[in-house]
């Protein structure tokens, strides 16, 4: 017996995405509202009543709305805004972090956001276990594809061809940062600088760590092996080997992936590193973990319509 899905916000980037992943498989029924009825708080409080899930791909003010429609509900809601991220009684929807059953039984998740996603899969084991220290002032810096922006950003970029780079959040605030700070387990917040390039997705985050001044840090190698062992278990987070290639490039041109890699760079004499996230902001970053969280929800394999 199939189970029903009902997107809410379906006609905006993730929501396509999200759709697209689900379209075809027998495991689910989405439940659709036409142009004339997705934005009707009626229809939509019905949608939500009548599903077994729901993902709500809107604004932060329209998630809340959702949510308080859905009381009184059996429907079990992933939110893939910024509204839920720590708050009380919502688990996050990052499995390999948050825990697979802690996911799977949940009837309220979080969606991560994508810097975040990338940010956090570095950082989080390592200060887990013991080897980078959770009170250093860490920063970030982060590259993301213009659709992680929504369909303002979309448009301004592919209206002005002459945007080479956009730096953002000069004013040091950003909606990531406390999910960052407490999923990462950290005692200060980072400081993180993320910036758009005119690619439509694709995603670079990179955390620099002078290791020679960090105190009780581990070495290059010892921290590219507790991230392996931390991911070892999944398919979906990967971490390169050891070795550094010439360069690394994102495209423009890149195809939809719901995989996450994970580089640890290291410098000869061992003082510096450069821990690096490569991901859609789109896949792993967005509407790939929203169907990772169904798909453990719903009792089925982790990585079901995934594109890996």
């Amino acid at each position: 017996m199939s189970l029903s899905v009902f997107i809410d916000g379906a006609a905006g980037t993730t929501g396509l995405e999200i759709a697209d992943r689900l379209g075809g498989r027998s495991e689910f029924d989405l439940i659709i509202l036409d142009d004339t009825r997705r934005k009707d708080s009626a229809a939509r409080k019905e949608a939500l009543h009548a599903a077994d899930f729901a993902v709500l791909c809107l604004h932060d003010d329209a998630a809340r709305e959702a949510v308080e429609m859905a009381q009184g509900a059996r429907v079990r809601i992933i939110d893939a805004s910024t509204a839920h991220r720590v708050t009380p009684g919502w688990v996050y929807g990052f499995p390999e972090i948050s825990g697979r059953d802690a996911v799977a039984n949940a009837d309220r998740v979080s969606n991560p956001g994508c810097y975040s996603t990338g940010f956090i899969a570095l950082l989080a084991p390592l200060v887990r276990g013991g080897l980078l220290p959770a009170d250093w002032p860490y920063t970030v810096n982060a590259v993301s594809g213009y659709s992680g922006g929504g369909k303002a950003l979309i448009e301004r970029f592919e209206e002005d061809p002459d945007i080479a780079f956009r730096a953002y959040a000069l004013g040091m605030g950003h909606k990531h940062v406390p999910e960052m700070t407490r999923y990462a387990g950290l005692a200060h917040a980072p400081l993180f600088a993320p910036s758009v390039i005119p690619a439509h997705r694709g995603m670079w985050v990179e955390v620099p760590l002078p290791l020679a001044a960090i105190p009780g840090a581990a070495s290059v190698d010892a921290l590219r092996e507790g991230l392996a062992s931390f991911y070892a278990d999944g398919s979906i987070v990967r971490v390169a080997e050891a070795g550094a290639p010439a360069e690394m490039l994102l495209r423009a041109s890149m195809a939809p992936s719901d995989a996450l890699t994970l580089h640890v760079f290291g410098s000869t004499d061992g003082t510096q590193a450069r821990l690096v996230a490569v991901l859609d902001n789109l896949g792993k970053g967005a509407s790939g973990a929203a169907v990772q969280s169904l798909n453990l929800m719903a009792g089925l394999p982790e990585t079901a319509g995934l594109a890996l």
